[in-house]
């Protein structure tokens, strides 16, 4: 705490009233300290945007009655409304299903019922109760309709309530109708997808890529000339196609994650097919995410012919991805074989880097230890030794793993690897770690790690930079 407290008061330039000290006073049970650091903010919408995320933060540490109370003295009625929204499915969770229903009836705007009462069907259908899932998700379907907009994201949770609960006719219903809706409206950008696109995923990581395929069929009559239109007799609804580049791009993303083989190289095979016809806004977005899908599944070859389509100073950086989500699917052999392939040294150290965390992550810390020597320049291996300490510690050898953080030569690296090994080392072990990580950069990089083990050290920083 001395170390702390030397190290605050030569840090004086932090900004206290927002961003994720203040949180971290509310997550550690100093909720008022940081409520007091937030009414300091002239400017009332970001006053009032950082005590929703005060509520939010201590909402999710457990503290409800301290977050609502909070929630209830925002003085910008719209966002005391959605901390209100918020604390509906927290109460739910928490076993407060009367609190949460009486705080949904509260809500005063009403472009913020539909999403209210979602989020209590959802938290309720996540809890096992069916019937009164389906009662809060009709009364969220009827509210929503009130609302100019929004019902996109409202139908899109309320096909997750449908699904949770086994009624996947409902969830059919429900996704016509969010379809329907995309398709009268124009695209979000590449800011926001559309909520249809995480529905689509969900659909595709069951295998059902009907919808889908359809959706694609209108993405590539959009493309074409109008002598062509005739085919669009194909669409049931609309000339407009309710998806767009950034969209697809945001369904091969989730189905990477997750979905099986076989799914994910069909969904890349038809993205693929759209790349061939279409070079319009937002398709290297859509390239990047098809290129990452294909080398998450081993696919490199095919990964790699794609990356080379693309300008040769981007091309680089895009092989490094590919070697990183090789490594990630488990064909570290290979990921190293192609890192060591790549030309641009800047490029090829990035990829080494994920290929030493990857065999570090898989318990491999000796093959990822001598990865690290072919690394030639000094920061990059720093940079991977972080993860090789890491996970020596997490597989039984603390000493070994201090060794390795020793040799790292950046100050502010070796700090960040010292703060990795306080999270993994006992109470008195790791304040012993903290102040040296302390010693070597300050405070900012260890205090997360302080916070779940000490957590009265967020507050002893906060008050010894406001004396």
């Amino acid at each position: 705490m001395t170390v702390l407290r030397l190290s605050a008061g030569r840090d004086p330039g932090t900004d206290l009233t927002s961003g994720w000290l203040p949180r971290a006073l509310a997550r550690t049970g100093h909720l008022v300290r940081a409520a007091e650091l937030a009414y300091t903010i002239s400017d009332e919408l970001k006053q009032g945007t950082e005590l929703l995320e005060l509520v939010k933060a201590a909402a999710g540490a457990g503290d409800l009655s301290g977050a609502q109370a909070l929630a209830e003295s925002i003085p910008l009625r719209q966002l005391r409304d959605q901390a209100l929204v918020a604390l509906v499915p927290a109460w739910a969770r928490a076993g407060e299903r009367d609190r949460a229903v009486a705080l949904a009836e509260r809500i005063r705007y009403p472009h913020n019922w539909g999403w209210a009462w979602a989020l209590l069907a959802k938290a309720v259908a996540d809890s096992g109760d069916r019937d009164e899932a389906f009662r809060f998700a009709d009364r969220a379907d009827e509210v929503s309709s009130y609302a100019v907009d929004g019902t996109e994201q409202v139908l899109a949770l309320l096909v997750a309530v449908a699904v949770a609960t086994g009624d996947h006719d409902r969830a059919t219903a429900l996704t016509d109708r969010l379809e329907d809706i995309s398709r009268s409206r124009s695209s979000a950008g590449w800011s926001r997808p559309r909520p249809l696109a995480m529905v689509l995923a969900r659909e595709a990581r069951e295998g059902d890529l009907d919808r889908l395929d359809a959706l694609l069929r209108d993405m590539v009559l959009d493309g074409e000339p109008e002598r062509d239109l005739d085919e669009s007799a194909v669409r049931p609804n609309s000339s407009r196609s309710p998806l767009d580049a950034w969209d697809l791009a945001c369904v091969l993303d989730a189905v990477a994650e997750t979905a099986g083989q076989d799914v994910a190289l069909a969904v890349a095979d038809r993205a693929e097919r759209l790349l061939e016809t279409d070079d319009g806004r937002d398709h290297d977005i859509l390239l990047r995410s098809v290129t990452l899908l294909l080398a998450r599944h081993g696919q490199s070859e095919r990964a790699m012919a794609l990356a080379d389509r693309l300008d040769p100073d981007l091309s680089v950086g895009r092989k490094a991805e590919v070697v990183g989500q090789l490594a990630r699917f488990g064909d570290t052999s290979g990921a190293e074989a192609l890192a060591h392939a790549i030309t641009d040294c800047r490029a090829q150290d990035r990829a080494l880097i994920d290929v030493v965390r990857e065999l570090a992550r898989r318990g491999d810390p000796g093959r990822a230890e001598a990865l690290v020597s072919t690394i030639n320049d000094r920061w990059a291996q720093g940079e991977a030794l972080v993860a090789v300490a890491r996970e020596t510690a997490r597989h039984g050898d603390p000493d070994r793993a201090e060794t390795l953080t020793r040799s790292i030569a950046y100050r502010a690296t070796r700090a960040r690897a010292l703060a990795e090994l306080v999270e993994l080392s006992e109470p008195p072990h790791a304040r012993m770690l903290a102040a040296q990580a302390v010693v070597l950069d300050g405070w900012a990089p260890v205090l997360p790690a302080l916070e779940r083990i000490v957590p009265r050290s967020v507050a002893v920083v906060v008050d010894r930079m406001t004396s």
